[in-house]
């Protein structure tokens, strides 16, 4: 178990996950200027934005392993890999829904459901695509929800959950389920992911 510590960078990500959270709270409502490609702007917080880290420093610990020894290892690997993502979404989904229920600081509530959204969405991306890959395409997201997420009367798109107010129940139901289905994805998925070959 200190070993697969080590391996998957456990201190760096508990350290990411609660400067994150730190970080979320101080700037608050802090907005960052991105253009809209359809429909008009809308309020795009940094919140949206620095929740990615920890599923970034997630998934650059899953992928610092031998994919083809740690298939054949005795111990369970990739199942302590998912209950560790698993627990970090599950944290940031229960801060979500706690604060939502005491009505607390709405921003509390969007950075826990963005940061279980994100995770989540890790774990569809980490066993098909591989790290480098599913790094790259996980930071597209918010970018890409940033510059088309919005309607024509500024609110933001149904899909576009990352971009929901913090009272949005159809966003925090959306990323609730999002979380075990990657969850059972990670666990399931049998097939090596994508890798990109130097030539």
């Amino acid at each position: 178990m200190i070993w697969w510590c080590k391996a998957r960078a456990v201190p760096a990500l508990l350290a990411t996950l609660i400067a994150t959270i730190a970080l979320g709270l101080f700037i608050g409502d802090a907005q960052l200027p991105v253009p809209a490609l359809t429909g008009a702007s809308g309020d795009f917080l940094i919140g949206h934005l620095i929740t990615l880290a920890p599923a970034i420093v997630l998934l650059y610990g899953t992928g610092r392993g031998d994919l083809a020894i740690e298939t054949v290892a005795s111990r369970p690997l990739r199942v302590w890999d998912t209950a560790l993502a698993g627990a970090i979404g599950i944290l940031g989904l229960s801060t979500a829904v706690v604060s939502r229920l005491a009505e607390s600081d709405g921003l509390t509530t969007v950075l826990g459901r963005n940061l279980a959204g994100y995770t989540a969405i890790a774990l569809f991306l980490m066993p098909v695509l591989g790290q480098r890959l599913s790094t790259s395409a996980l930071a597209c997201i918010p970018l890409i929800c940033a510059a088309t997420g919005w309607a024509r009367n500024g609110q933001p798109e149904q899909w576009a959950w990352i971009l929901h107010p913090a009272d949005s129940l159809r966003a925090l139901i959306l990323v609730a389920a999002l979380l075990p289905v990657g969850m059972a994805f990670a666990l399931t998925w049998r097939r090596p992911p994508l890798t990109i070959r130097g030539h």
